[in-house]
């Protein structure tokens, strides 16, 4: 019997311990000295300050999570310059918590600096991060250099006026953002940024309310000494295989700004009211070796839009980019106010566009909307979307 349970023993260590905490430096021990298996539970209540851990490495059998208790009761990691903060971490799980009031960024997940190494097998699931940053470069969930992450039911709200982003991506690949809402934050620089060599990211089945001037930026403008991986042999381009499909979008400025990017679907989503256009295609990264922004494909979007709050026929072109090699593909587009002038000025032509018909919503812009039974726009926007 000894034996036996001195087995059992040995099999509970290597699987890893559960950690209860319930205060600030009872949460910073349980960071310094977590290790592969183990189970950090954070009780309700408010921990003050920002806290930060590096070298968090679980494995694919035995992740490291990071969790409050109680679903409905989430700790609140309140202040500080970025209320959590990992770096080099793997597969690490972070879920059920709120953070808010950070001067900096909500939560952020690098790779320690080392473009080479970079953080992977990231979950972020059940987070709520509002009032983040002041004026300024402040994110509710940044990320730089990392592979294979989820981004899952969590709510931004609130982040840096002027260029902050609800999620910023640097240099990130192979990720999935799903059923996020992004609200609130009209001022501030976008809702969702995709930049700095990120590729393979898809943006699904979210919600976005007011949130910032572009509500997803695909691509962007960075610095190249903080391009993942680091830019040795062109072409390169700020991001790279980007699909964004079955999100309901309601203002901002622009619902999609293509920005050097090569390669974005954006297909089944429903755009509601954006401020002046539907779509830009910019460059912003004009070094030598980078392509010009180039081949997108736009199918099967909902557009319902305003004429008084409509620019530039919806699209906005800048210099320097291929708007030619665009595709538009059975879009639906529809002028509330005046149905008559329902056709975007498109730098292409549109295969099996639908223009002037009344969708038949019913306020659109709620979260999931959906048209009155036999509309036409039926099989179009995130109501149709099916993976």
């Amino acid at each position: 019997m000894g034996a036996l349970l001195a087995a059992w023993a040995a099999w509970a260590a290597l699987q890893g311990a559960t950690v209860r905490v319930s205060s600030a430096s009872q949460f910073r021990d349980a960071l310094r000295q977590a290790k592969a298996g183990d189970d950090l539970v954070l009780a309700a209540g408010v921990y003050e300050g920002g806290f930060y851990a590096a070298n968090l490495q679980g494995t694919a059998a035995k992740p490291i999570r990071i969790r409050g208790e109680e679903i409905k009761n989430p700790p609140r990691l309140r202040g500080g310059a970025t209320p959590l903060h990992f770096s080099s971490a793997a597969y690490l799980r972070v879920e059920n918590l709120l953070l808010e009031d950070a001067t900096a960024n909500g939560i952020n997940v690098d790779d320690g600096g080392d473009a080479k190494s970079p953080s992977h097998h990231i979950e972020l699931r059940r987070l709520r991060i509002s009032r983040i940053g002041p004026k300024g470069n402040h994110d509710g969930i940044k990320l730089s250099g990392i592979e294979d992450f989820v981004v899952e039911d969590c709510v931004v709200e609130t982040w840096g006026i002027g260029s902050g982003s609800a999620v910023d991506m640097v240099g990130c690949r192979r990720g999935r953002l799903e059923r996020n809402e992004f609200l609130n934050s009209p001022e501030s620089g976008s809702g969702v940024q995709a930049k700095g060599g990120s590729s393979e990211i898809t943006v699904r089945s979210c919600y976005f309310q007011n949130a910032g001037s572009r509500a997803l930026n695909l691509g962007g403008s960075t610095g190249r000494e903080y391009f993942r991986p680091a830019l040795e042999k062109p072409p390169f381009a700020e991001a790279r295989n980007l699909t964004v499909e079955g999100n309901v979008i309601v203002g901002s400025d622009a619902a999609f700004a293509f920005v050097g990017v090569d390669g974005a679907t954006v297909r089944f989503n429903t755009i509601v009211d954006p401020g002046k256009w539907a779509i830009r295609i910019l460059q912003e990264t004009r070094d030598e070796g980078f392509v010009s922004c180039r081949a997108g494909k736009l199918a099967r979007n909902l557009f319902i839009f305003r004429s008084d709050r409509w620019g530039s026929g919806g699209v906005n072109i800048g210099p320097g980019t291929a708007p030619e090699t665009f595709e538009f593909v059975e879009n639906y587009w529809f002028c509330r106010d005046q149905p008559g002038r329902s056709r975007p000025a498109l730098p292409g032509i549109e295969l099996r566009g639908v223009y002037g018909r009344d969708p038949k919503f019913q306020e659109p812009e709620k979260k999931g909307a959906r048209p009155a039974a036999g509309s036409p726009a039926e099989g179009y926007g995130a109501a149709a979307w099916k993976p």
